[in-house]
């Protein structure tokens, strides 16, 4: 007990605690009717089968999971080979989401760093900068970027009028078309947690090091990225999770030839040509993967933390 009867440390008493759960039951249906309820549905569509005219059928099958992983020939009575145009499909979302967070984190961490550092009237300024692009729908952002890029659009027009290219440069329905795709969407995903984790930063612990002849490749290897790692993965999380399950970038800028997983569940749900069950397994199959990587970060910052 401290001096005027006020206690040191946490309160040991809960003025809240008769409504704690009343409180909190807001939240908890918005989280069943917004996340448990569609994903529920999606984990069960995935085990029925398809009908013919669109939807599905109540009859609980694997079907469309082993359409996933195997091919068994165009009639189903073939021995089961991997299918690989939906693996490698899945594999293009994978590296194309790690490609943009890496681009991401490349031009995010110097650009938040630099925010961090100046002048604290100045920041805001720079955050609402940074902001500026998410004023506009993503829809029309990733056709304003194809309009951009496209071969008689002003990027090839500027190009071709300084004498740089003599023939306009195919970029739109290319991979990297995708990316850039992908990096302009969620590169602020990346800046702002880094951001905010640099300028939490006590700058004194670098200014010890420089006085202690540590060079400035040490004192950001060994001092200032451990102490904004918690930003860092943030932001890689921000950047990796919807980059992987992406379709505007894929379907605008990628074309037919660059399908990546979120297109392919996308299509399955268009029309009565889609196959619901087939697009719900794909989807449970992502969020399985998604799920797998958060544990993995959630279980890389507990072991820091300890």
């Amino acid at each position: 007990m401290a001096g005027g009867g006020q206690t040191s440390g946490a309160s040991q008493s809960d003025s809240f605690a008769p409504v704690r759960y009343w409180l909190l039951l807001p939240s908890w249906l918005t989280l069943l009717v917004l996340v448990l309820a569609p994903v529920s549905m999606m984990a069960l569509y995935s085990f029925l089968t398809k009908e013919f005219r669109g939807g599905v059928v109540w009859d609980f099958t694997l079907a469309a999971y082993d359409q996933f992983f195997f091919d068994r020939g165009l009639f189903g009575d073939e021995p089961p080979k991997l299918q690989w145009t939906y693996i490698s499909i899945f594999w293009r979302s994978i590296w194309q989401a790690g490609l943009a967070t890496l681009m991401s984190l490349l031009i995010g961490f110097p650009t938040a760093y630099f925010i961090a550092t100046r002048p604290e009237k100045q920041r805001a300024l720079w955050v609402f900068l940074i902001t500026i692009p998410y004023w506009v729908n993503l829809l029309i952002r990733t056709v304003s970027m194809k309009f951009l890029l496209r071969e008689q659009g002003p990027l090839n027009d500027f190009l071709l009028s300084t004498g740089l290219l003599s023939e306009p440069l195919a970029i739109v329905n290319t991979n990297f078309a995708v990316q850039l795709g992908l990096f302009y969407s969620y590169l602020p995903f990346m800046v702002l947690p880094i951001y905010a984790a640099v300028e939490r930063y006590n700058f004194t612990l670098s200014e010890a090091a420089a006085d202690l002849y540590a060079t400035r490749w040490v004192i950001l290897r060994r001092i200032i990225l451990p102490s904004v790692k918690p930003g860092i993965i943030a932001g890689c999380i921000l950047v990796f999770v919807p980059s992987l399950g992406s379709f505007l970038a894929p379907d605008l800028l990628g074309g037919a030839k660059n399908f990546m997983i979120g297109s392919l569940i996308e299509e399955q749900f268009k029309g009565n040509a889609g196959n619901w069950p087939f697009g719900a397994a794909a989807s449970m199959i992502l969020l399985t993967m998604v799920m797998l990587i958060l544990m993995i970060f959630a279980h890389q910052q507990a072991k820091g933390g300890k």
